[in-house]
């Protein structure tokens, strides 16, 4: 560190970072007049100096004039002070290790917050890496050594809070139960433990303060599902985040199973039922006032049940094609096929895949006044005022023939079957195309050609595939580049692998994933479809029939226009988007004409 001949604490100067500002060239003269007035007026004597700056809405000269936020000059301070920069990933900390060390008077009163302790090192996160006295009274704690990262003194602030507010309740809620204590008699290697029984009740105001803090974690961590698995002696939490799965947390076992129940409270489930998978949903608020739909399944385990929440994006419908990846070819098929009158068009993919996403954005564009949209979904994914929505009840008999036989009495324009499953729910879709409605439903199949087998082999006669299907779209999801995206040389043999059969010359720029704090040390920031379109044309209703050969179908749907999922991918790739080996991960399989 620079200052080290300083052995007294003292807080950083502001007319010396200032000064170094000026030394980089950072500030204009009109922002370093600025910056010295706000500095000798003392006014925020108490405030960190970088807020002060950060205040000052000072424009980086090395960048355009762009403003330098309070998270800019803290990582630009830091090589100058020779102290590491630390970006917070509350993912990769072990909240309930680290709040052991100080008290939250003690980190609060320093600013301070343990990152990281292991036996021989405690690595401690500081804004005021001149202040050391606390050092002295760590030494007396642990005898290894001590290392400091430079951080943004409001995110310090703010993880203080949020760590010791969450170590308090975790704390709170296992003095009332003992943490050896097993209390769910769904876990198939506890019989010995059932007479130790005890339930912690899922309305204890700590188990409530967890369960806000975890569901405000995967909204700021941009989680798409959240995880809570039961394990033999403790449950995982885990995040998926950009379609990847994430440790986040371990909770004790009888800390786990109440705010399992708080979950299912919320849910409007049946709480005593732990033997049968149960179905439901959450609507919530986050602080920045935006509503947050989560759909909620249970599943029983060997080691109690597992709930699995999916957080529903409420922008989801307002997306145009763009914006979900399609290009403009892509773009102008969809819109003229979706724009038909009748007929049934098909979204293909595995779970996962945004199947739901498209269809919800691409009948929000057909939901008009003059237009009578009506759904049957199991679950009703996402609520739609502009739709007619039905949820599939199979225990009464409401299953999604049942539910298409209902809607056409309902005088519909447009349906949207969730997934077509099994014969009576083809027909039933088939007949509804037939009469004159136009028709959308999902399958899961690995590419479009292959859903016209999927349905012959259902039972769906050929001729009737020839008749009514307009179009079928596979699709997969794709991790986006971050800004912090790096040029590569670009390799002609990887990109001849991966649009090979077909001869395309390689772009003239490639990226590769690098990491930075915004993406979390990824390199990749928010995901975008590819898309694999089959129009049904006169020459592929030739093809349709009993025991078509796929290979051959697929052949005659690129030669009809189709690009395969891999070409829409290496668009992406071309684009600066993505990179090969996102593509490779995503739509393996090759591309055979």
């Amino acid at each position: 560190m620079r200052e080290d001949s300083h052995t007294e604490d003292h807080k950083l100067d502001i007319f010396a970072i200032i000064a170094w500002l000026e030394q980089d060239g950072k500030l204009s003269p009109a922002d370093l007049q600025k910056a010295e007035q706000y500095a000798r007026a003392g006014i925020n004597a108490q405030k960190h100096p970088l807020k002060v700056l950060a205040d000052c809405e000072l424009g980086d000269r090395s960048q355009s004039g762009k403003l330098m936020s309070l998270e800019d000059l803290t990582q630009w301070l830091a090589p100058k002070l020779n102290v590491p920069y630390y970006y917070f990933d509350p993912l990769k900390i072990d909240v309930a290790k680290v709040t052991t060390l100080f008290s939250k008077a003690y980190a609060a009163n320093y600013n301070i917050l343990p990152i990281k302790i292991s036996d021989d090192e405690v690595v401690v996160a500081t804004a005021q890496p001149f202040i050391r006295s606390w050092q002295r009274d760590l030494n007396k704690m642990h005898q290894g050594r001590i290392r400091c990262v430079f951080s943004n003194p409001d995110e310090i602030k703010r993880y203080v809070d949020e760590f010791y507010n969450f170590s308090r309740s975790l704390k709170g809620a296992s003095t009332q139960t003992g943490q050896n204590e097993i209390s769910n008699v769904q876990n198939l290697e506890q019989l010995v433990e059932l007479s130790k029984s005890s339930d912690l009740d899922a309305n204890n105001q700590h188990i409530v303060n967890l369960v806000n803090w975890l569901l405000q974690y995967a909204f700021d961590q941009r989680a798409s599902d959240i995880h809570i698995e039961p394990r033999r002696n403790q449950g995982n939490v885990r995040f998926r985040i950009d379609g990847v799965l994430h440790q986040v947390y371990q909770f004790p076992k009888p800390i786990l199973n109440a705010v399992l129940s708080r979950l299912k409270i919320l849910g409007r489930m049946n709480i005593a039922e732990k033997r049968l998978p149960q179905d439901g949903r959450v609507k919530t608020q986050a602080p920045n006032g935006k509503e947050i739909e989560m759909r909620l399944s249970t599943m029983p385990t060997a080691f109690g049940e597992k709930l699995v929440m999916r957080i529903f994006d409420p922008e989801v419908v307002l997306r145009d094609y763009e914006q979900l990846g399609f290009n403009k070819q892509e773009m102008q098929v969809w819109s003229r096929v979706s724009s038909q009158s009748h007929g049934i068009i098909l979204v293909t993919g595995p779970t996962g895949s945004g199947k739901t996403t498209t269809l919800y954005s691409t009948l929000k564009r057909l939901a008009t006044p003059e237009v009578n949209l009506c759904t049957v979904e199991d679950p009703i994914e996402q609520i739609e005022p502009s739709f007619n929505q039905m949820q599939v009840q199979p225990n009464i008999g409401l299953d999604f023939a049942a539910g298409i036989r209902t809607l056409m009495r309902q005088d519909p324009d447009i349906i949207m079957v969730g997934e077509i499953r099994d014969m009576e729910t083809a027909e039933m879709a088939v007949q509804a195309s037939l009469t004159g409605h136009l028709v959308f439903s999902t399958l899961h199949t690995n590419n479009a050609p292959a859903a016209v087998t999927r349905l012959l082999n259902i039972g769906v006669p050929g001729y009737l595939i020839q008749q009514t299907v307009l179009c079928v779209m596979a699709q997969r999801l794709i991790r986006v580049l971050c800004h912090c995206k790096q040029e590569i040389e670009v390799d002609e043999n990887q990109w001849q692998a991966l649009v090979f059969p077909f001869k395309s010359p390689a772009p003239k720029k490639m990226y590769r994933a690098v990491g930075c704090k915004e993406c979390r040390n990824t390199g990749y920031a928010g995901r975008i479809g590819i898309y694999e379109i089959m129009e049904n044309t006169q020459e592929l209703q030739k093809l349709i029939v009993e025991g078509c050969d796929l290979a051959q179908l697929q052949r005659l749907a690129i030669k009809e226009g189709m690009r395969p999922l891999r070409l829409s991918g290496a668009e992406k790739v071309a684009a600066g988007l993505t990179t090969i080996d996102e593509v490779n991960r995503v739509a393996p399989e090759r591309i055979k004409i």
